[in-house]
């Protein structure tokens, strides 16, 4: 005789529960990054500029993991604040390039301090060895199985 299946509780399902925890670190990141416009999404895109220069928005996907309809409005956006430009790749003028301005390297460099705090913020609750256990299993989650 089998025991009846337990119950699902969606409140402790792995997607909910990274799901909070995205949530709440995306609230201590507004509450702590300083510039009230500029979203985790978009800084991380700064980053990913500041760090691999100029790039496409297929290579802005890749790098962010944010899908490319979303990249679309964050460069736009990103753009109107004139943290980074637009051009055409001399190979392919229908490839958008998306290069770094100055104004949005100076951005990125002067997040970069506040975005430790807030990753510190975020992994407040976790003693240092929990902080790295967690590090570890996100990243083997997010790694493509071998075949």
């Amino acid at each position: 005789m089998s025991l009846p299946p337990a119950p699902y509780v969606f409140s402790e399902q792995i997607g909910h529960l990274l799901r909070k925890a995205y949530q709440r670190h995306l609230a201590i990141f507004q509450q702590n990054v300083g510039d009230s416009q500029l979203t985790a999404v978009q800084f991380i895109t700064l980053c990913a500029l500041r760090d691999n220069g100029p790039s496409s928005l297929t290579e802005l996907v890749a790098l962010t993991a944010v899908d490319q309809a979303t990249i679309r409005g964050i460069v736009e956006r990103l753009k109107a604040r004139e943290l980074v430009t637009l051009g055409h790749d001399p190979q392919d003028k229908r490839k958008v390039i998306v290069h770094l301005s100055d104004s949005g390297l100076q951005a990125a460099e002067q997040t970069v301090p506040k975005a430790q705090t807030i990753s510190e913020l975020t992994l407040r609750n976790l003693n240092p060895g929990e902080r790295v256990a967690l590090t570890f299993l996100l990243r083997k989650m997010i790694e493509d199985p071998v075949e």
